[in-house]
């Protein structure tokens, strides 16, 4: 029984660890095209800020999975090295997470100054606004 377990708790590791790195590569690929776009097109789709807010929503998430599959691989029977590292592990992923969640929490705040529609180019807030009064 102790062999099945270790056995299933590290496939589901390996699954979370998979899961993980769809998670980046959908992300990266969906902000390569939307800010390939956007170089394009500025005034259509998503603003600059959006893009970015949508990419590090997508990497919290996939370090929350590695968090959770590091958990899982050292939890049956781990030696104190495995303790060790796993702590190391969780700091670090835990105060990227944190810096992540914050700075996408400002850009929330700034997105609501400036919601998504608004096309302002750099340093001219309220231009597209201007725009539509002349018309």
């Amino acid at each position: 029984m102790d062999h099945f377990a270790k056995t299933l708790t590290h496939l589901l590791a390996g699954a979370v660890e998979i899961l993980a790195a769809l998670v980046i590569a959908v992300a990266l690929l969906k902000f390569l095209l939307r800010y390939g776009r956007h170089l394009f097109h500025p005034n259509e789709g998503m603003t600059n800020q959006a893009i970015r807010i949508h990419f590090g929503s997508a990497l919290t998430l996939a370090l929350e999975l590695l968090l959770a599959a590091d958990i899982l691989a050292t939890a049956i029977a781990p030696t104190w090295d495995d303790i060790g590292k796993l702590a190391a592990i969780a700091v670090l992923r835990t105060a990227l997470n944190y810096f992540l969640e914050r700075e996408l929490k400002q850009g929330g705040q700034d997105g609501a100054k400036h919601p998504v529609g608004m096309r302002d180019g750099p340093g001219q807030p309220g231009e597209r606004d201007r725009r539509e009064k002349e018309r």
